[in-house]
């Protein structure tokens, strides 16, 4: 698979993560299958949290790449931190508690990659830099980002933070563009105008930090998958219509449009099924037009100005 650099590291990674989220939903064996198929077409960079599954997703995945030194090697790993049951808590010592059982969880010495899960309203950015430099010192993790963070929520961490925010995973998808949109319809009375996060895309392109689209095939929070859907019969029309072109399936396009943005952006797919995945990962083989980019755009509903 394609491969790229990972925000401002030395880190070259696959343009498309392996989203380990539902990991949980299949078997042991399912599992040794997946990961293995996994590393055989180079999607070997795999996103975590510390919620998946309760923390099972994380000790699935170990289990299922029969985790060793020589495993460890091959494979790039982010995890991610934050999220607690009715609150967010980027405090020191949850965030030095929650990299420690993680690290166990997973049966690894480090992290490749630690994002902030989701923005805490009490963070005390001292705090986090305090926890950064400790788990950087110990070689517990090497690198460090953040998840649907705008860029003063960002800036206030970096303020403090010495280390570079690499990583931004933010919602984004054909049917969810409005970081995107706004930026089209500067100055226009319009409610794909509005700026619903401060020009985050723009300033990670500005500042080097990778965007890690996720639920890249979901519309609205969470409601559906917008590739075969009645709801979107247009923009699956333009879809299918592209992907007959380069003779590869609507998933492969659907991620292509992402991987066309000059942003550099990598898509983190959340597919158990292995032919679906090899069908996200075909997408670092296309490059649409710039028309194909804009039609399809235009087909999930969005006006041009």
């Amino acid at each position: 698979m394609r491969t790229m650099k990972l925000g401002t590291t030395a880190l070259e990674v696959p343009v498309v993560a392996v989203g380990c989220m539902r990991i949980n939903s299949l078997d042991k064996t399912e599992a040794e299958r997946f990961v293995q198929s996994s590393l055989d077409i180079g999607a070997n960079f795999f996103d975590h949290a510390d919620i998946y599954g309760g923390g099972a997703c994380e000790e699935i995945f170990a289990d299922a790449i029969h985790m060793n030194e020589s495993v460890r090697e091959k494979i790039i790993i982010q995890s991610k931190c934050g999220i607690r049951q009715g609150m967010f808590d980027f405090s020191k010592e949850h965030i030095l508690h929650s990299v420690d059982h993680i690290l166990k969880r997973l049966r690894t010495d480090y992290l490749d990659i630690l994002l902030l899960h989701r923005p805490d309203a009490l963070v005390e950015p001292e705090e986090v830099a305090e926890a950064f430099d400790q788990l950087e010192s110990s070689g517990k993790v090497r690198h460090f980002g953040v998840s649907n963070q705008n860029p003063m929520q960002i800036q206030l961490l970096k303020k403090f933070v010495k280390q570079p925010i690499v990583a931004n995973q933010l919602q984004l998808s054909i049917t969810n563009t409005t970081m995107i949109s706004a930026g089209i319809n500067v100055n226009m009375e319009n409610a794909a105008a509005v700026n619903r996060d401060g020009s985050i895309l723009d300033y990670c392109r500005l500042n080097d930090i990778t965007i890690q689209p996720w639920s890249p095939f979901q519309y609205g929070f969470f409601e559906g998958v917008f590739l075969g859907s009645d709801k979107f019969p247009e923009l699956n029309r333009k879809i299918d219509e592209i992907a007959a072109k380069y003779e590869v399936s609507s998933t492969t396009i659907a991620v292509a449009w992402l991987l066309r943005h000059p942003a550099h952006m990598q898509p983190v797919v959340g597919t158990m099924n292995i032919e679906r995945l090899k069908d996200c990962c075909k997408a670092g083989d296309i490059h649409l037009t710039r028309q194909e980019w804009y039609e399809i755009y235009r087909a999930a509903g969005n006006v041009l100005p």
